[in-house]
């Protein structure tokens, strides 16, 4: 089962620099990357940029009508009103079987914001603790992610050690 995970940065381009090291170590083996897609917000602008990568190939890409329903969702129907919105909003009642409920659509919508930056990573098999190395210094923030309370606990633990380690 492919893991999705949303990781905030401080700075507009922290997801990407993210993205080019999660890329790096798919070459070692270390992770499979099934798909992502960066989000940054530059200062000054009214909605963020959004940018699938480009590339993957398989059956397990998810396609940008996936990514375009999910930006959608997490910051242009708040601008679009209340018509559109209770159409998307029936459209993502199936996007809660994945984890991407209401509260992970407003938890990412509050954390991103203008001056930084979103990894969203669909992977497979990765190996943790070699993976956890790489982002040593980052100051990513794990927003959501549909691993279970347990893992995520011990995911997120496992990023404040490296944290305070860096």
């Amino acid at each position: 089962m492919a893991t999705l995970t949303v990781w905030r940065f401080d700075t507009t381009d922290g997801a990407k620099e993210a993205l080019t090291t999660i890329e790096r170590l798919q070459k070692q083996e270390l992770i499979n990357l099934v798909d992502a897609a960066v989000v940054s917000w530059p200062e000054g602008h009214k909605k963020p940029r959004t940018e699938q990568l480009h590339g993957l190939v398989g059956s397990g890409t998810l396609g940008g009508s996936f990514w375009g329903l999910l930006f959608g969702l997490i910051f242009f129907v708040p601008l679009l009103g209340m018509a559109v919105g209770a159409a998307m909003g029936a459209l993502s009642g199936s996007l809660a079987d994945v984890g991407i409920d209401d509260g992970f659509i407003r938890r990412v919508r509050d954390e991103v914001t203008p001056g930084t930056s979103a990894l969203f990573a669909m992977t497979t098999n990765a190996v943790t603790d070699r993976v956890m190395e790489q982002f040593r210094g980052t100051r990513a923030e794990l927003i959501s992610t549909n691993l279970s309370a347990e893992q995520e606990a011990t995911l997120r633990e496992a990023f404040e050690e490296v944290e305070l380690k860096a």
